[in-house]
């Protein structure tokens, strides 16, 4: 199979998730014989596969792209195949922007209809907006307006995403009140509307930990049937996570095998667990938590640098030394009190935690 491309032909870094793993929606597609909801490229049973994985009949192994309860799947898919949109809501790094990607993917097979929420986004990203030189030249015009991917998705009867929906101001977030609950955009400047077809819903993602969180107003909330991301439920699931997205990361980047580096991964996870809970995995010490989030997303992100280092000033083999500098920056966010959390557990636990000298060594190292 060739690897996406992007418009120049070269190999685009990061596929959007129906390219990546458009060999497993094509076979999900042929497999298929249950019923599809208006416009979608898979049946509800076909994409909660394509999240949860699986093994269809003529042996294609259908990846895993989301490791926990499979109720919240289901529950999502089932939303998404009604008129009433999806809020993926949890603390940050709970996949919910991978979700929502291979939600869009699987059921409308275009995960690019998306609007990135930041405290800047504009009502015209969310509405419409118009070529200036067109509107200047002939006047309000359709052929002037310019759809926002929610606009494309009602007209087209896709799957719209807005990502970090409480990042938008509050008076912008309340422009999908009428999108959502009446299902059409109106353009008041040539008096027509657009009105959104069969197969059209929304997902979007929030999280209410990170500064500039704007609350959805209660009208807002309303029209959505929110959903709660869990963090990992053990030890074990955020190790397999960690490993799975790491692996497809290093793929990508030509870094070193995943299974080469199980026992640092496991230790970062349990570095993270543990922090992030308060107590240690066996429940005998209690630990301070430092005042990041340390989420599933971090551990990803230190691994992956981790196994760069390995590669490109190492032997390959991702050691303590690797992952060191990453955790300290990953739990030293505040430069006072952070150290202070960090130092404690450094030498109440991982001092004394047989078979962790080597990682104690690394991380003291990089600490003084």
């Amino acid at each position: 199979m060739s690897k996406p491309e992007n418009g120049n032909g070269a190999e685009a870094l990061r596929p959007h998730a129906e390219d990546a793993y458009a060999h497993e929606l094509k076979a999900l597609a042929a497999a298929d014989d249950r019923p599809r909801p208006t416009r979608w490229k898979l049946s509800p049973w076909a994409v909660a596969t394509y999240l949860l994985g699986g093994t269809l009949d003529d042996g294609t192994v259908i990846t895993p792209k989301y490791v926990g309860p499979r109720r919240i799947v289901e529950v999502a898919v089932t939303t998404l195949a009604t008129d009433r949109a999806l809020l993926l809501l949890g603390v940050p790094g709970t996949a919910k922007t991978w979700v929502s990607e291979h939600l869009a993917a699987a059921v409308s097979g275009d995960s690019t209809l998306l609007v990135q929420g930041t405290a800047g986004t504009p009502e015209e990203a969310i509405r419409y907006g118009w070529n200036y030189a067109r509107l200047l030249a002939h006047g309000p015009s359709r052929e002037a307006l310019v759809p926002s991917p929610v606009m494309r998705a009602m007209a087209d009867g896709m799957t719209a995403r807005v990502e970090e929906l409480t990042r938008i101001p509050a008076d912008v977030q309340d422009t999908l009140i009428t999108v959502l609950s009446e299902k059409t955009l109106p353009i008041p400047e040539l008096g027509q509307e657009v009105q959104a077809v069969r197969g059209f819903n929304l997902i979007a993602t929030a999280n209410d930990r990170d500064r500039g969180v704007n609350e959805l107003s209660s009208a807002l909330r309303r029209r959505f049937n929110t959903v709660v991301l869990p963090l990992p439920a053990t030890a074990d699931a955020e190790v397999d996570i960690v490993a799975r997205r790491v692996d497809q990361m290093g793929r990508a980047l030509d870094l070193p095998a995943v299974p080469e580096g199980l026992e640092e991964i496991r230790r970062v996870v349990t570095v993270f667990r543990e922090l992030r809970d308060g107590v240690t995995g066996d429940g005998r010490t209690k630990v301070k938590s430092p005042s990041g989030t340390l989420s599933t997303a971090e551990a990803i992100s230190v691994v992956t640098n981790g196994l760069a280092l390995a590669a490109h000033f190492g032997d390959g083999v991702l050691r303590p030394s690797d992952v060191a500098a990453g955790i300290l920056g990953a739990v030293v966010r505040d430069p006072a009190a952070d150290r202070v959390v960090w130092q404690e557990y450094l030498e109440a636990v991982v001092r004394e935690r047989e078979g962790w000298k080597d990682f104690y060594r690394a991380c003291r190292e990089v600490t003084a």
